[in-house]
């Protein structure tokens, strides 16, 4: 997380601290890390001079800067560099800054384990005390502002900066060093490090068109794909069938469970199918899995079983007890149409760093499986509006983003795939509606991981034809 403190705010708060070149470094955000003073202390305390930035709901953005560090201590601080600050007034630019006044600089600001910052004896600006939870919009702030007591309020009331309340949607703390910051690459100068088409309804026809239209060999008498989806928990295996189902069903739906619960939502082997408006269903199913988890999850029997197609739709995975052929519902024979297809490893790009060593050997271990039967691999990079500023506010500027393409790499070279092999998305979460830069970027996934299933079978059907003249070739020397 990077913050919401925008680079022309950092250039101002730069202004007004006026002792050159400044970096921004987020310590603590509320959202983030929950609106409690102890954990405030924790990641703020002897930090040295920091920024503590408010935002409402009304867009008003409204904080203060102190040079000396937060404590502990229960004491009040003196501090001549202090000031209160308002950059934003009902989402309007509103730049002022609110001095110390001369002679109150003792009471600058008040530190107290109890409290969030606090600046003023008079309570110019006191955030919260103890903890506040969120409203699920706002947090109520139980503080106060009566600006004007120990800061130079300049003639401007509290209403006029933070529109009469304390709620707001976040609140955070930066902490200031010396140092000139990297200024972002403006959208027009970026340079792509993954070509593509420009980014249109057009292109976003293209990709449906060709989803749409595709069709398995009819010679191998398959009559749908099947792509295997397996991930670590809260990955976003569920919510990218839900994704790509959402866009031809022209809606957001979440017909697959998903969510971030510590254990796998998925409970039952389910080979989803999707369907466009007029409820006809197109030729691939898109197989979720239990979430993998260190102890318990998919394990690779159960994989080798998945990959075969010897598990049946609908098949509850038990912790306890492994499938085996004689598990009722077992496909003792598979055809051509109950094998995986494609093998899609999804990944949260924001949390790729953590993923721990036993979830990776349990990968490595299915791809070693894959490998010996041919199976195309493709690994899914979810959440990579969460690596950049840029992308959380355009996702068509995903193949320019520099955070990005780092962490294409690192998925690449954490399963040993070519970086070609790597696709990022971003599933749909939040929204309410469908946006046409998240819908392209989730199909251009999809029609490479419907290319890769028709290269595979493309191998079973060579494969097939060999054997076939072998048979004939034995019949004729008989």
């Amino acid at each position: 997380m990077d913050g919401k403190l925008t680079d022309n705010d950092m250039d101002q708060l730069e202004q007004w601290i006026g002792t050159g070149p400044k970096t921004f470094k987020l310590l603590y955000a509320i959202t983030r890390d929950g609106c409690i003073p102890t954990t405030f202390h924790q990641k703020c305390d002897n930090q040295g001079p920091t920024v503590t930035v408010l935002y409402n709901p009304q867009g008003s953005v409204y904080g203060g800067y102190v040079q000396v560090s937060w404590n502990s201590n229960e004491q009040w601080m003196n501090d001549t560099s202090a000031f209160l600050y308002q950059l934003r007034f009902n989402g309007n630019e509103k730049p002022n800054k609110f001095p110390i006044k001369s002679g109150n600089s003792q009471n600058a600001l008040f530190c107290n384990s109890s409290y969030g910052p606090l600046f003023g004896y008079g309570n110019d600006l006191r955030t919260f005390q103890n903890t506040v939870n969120s409203s699920g919009i706002y947090f109520a702030l139980n503080g106060h502002m009566n600006i004007g007591y120990s800061y130079d309020n300049k003639g401007v009331t509290a209403d006029q900066i933070n529109n009469g309340h304390m709620n707001v949607t976040e609140l955070e703390v930066y902490k200031v060093e010396d140092g000139k910051r990297s200024k972002p690459i403006k959208k027009e100068h970026l340079k792509p490090w993954r070509k593509i088409k420009s980014w249109n309804e057009q292109f976003l026809n293209e990709l449906t068109e060709d989803i749409v239209s595709f069709k398995p060999i009819p010679d191998l008498k398959v009559t749908d794909a099947r792509i295997l989806i397996i991930g670590p928990v809260g990955a976003g295996k569920s919510s990218f069938f839900n994704t790509i189902n959402s866009i031809f069903r022209g809606r957001i739906t979440q017909k697959a469970r998903s969510g971030s619960a510590e254990q796998s939502l998925t409970t039952a082997y389910t080979q989803y199918k999707v369907k466009v408006k007029s409820g006809a269903p197109l030729n691939f199913r898109l197989c979720d899995t239990r979430g993998l988890e260190e102890s318990q999850g998919l394990d690779v029997f159960e994989c080798n079983y998945l990959l075969d197609g010897n598990i049946p739709n609908y098949y509850q995975f038990n912790p306890t007890t492994q499938i085996t052929p004689k598990t009722p519902g077992f496909i003792a024979c598979p055809t051509a149409d109950d094998v995986i297809h494609c093998a899609v490893f999804v990944l949260d790009a924001s949390t790729l760093e953590i993923l721990t060593s036993k979830i990776i050997e349990k990968m490595k271990a299915f791809q070693n499986i894959m490998n010996q039967k041919g199976i195309p691999q493709i690994i899914l990079l979810t959440k990579v509006d969460k690596l950049s500023k840029e992308v959380e506010q355009d996702v068509s500027l995903v193949f320019k983003s520099p955070e990005v393409e780092e962490h294409v790499g690192k998925a690449s070279q954490l399963l040993g795939l070519p970086r070609a092999n790597v696709l990022p998305i971003k599933n749909y979460e939040n929204e309410e509606e469908l946006d046409e830069n998240i819908s392209i970027l989730a199909l251009l996934a999809l029609r490479k991981i419907l290319n890769f299933a028709e290269d595979f079978m493309d191998h079973m059907m060579d494969k097939k034809e060999e054997e076939q003249r072998g048979t004939e070739k034995l019949k004729s020397e008989n």
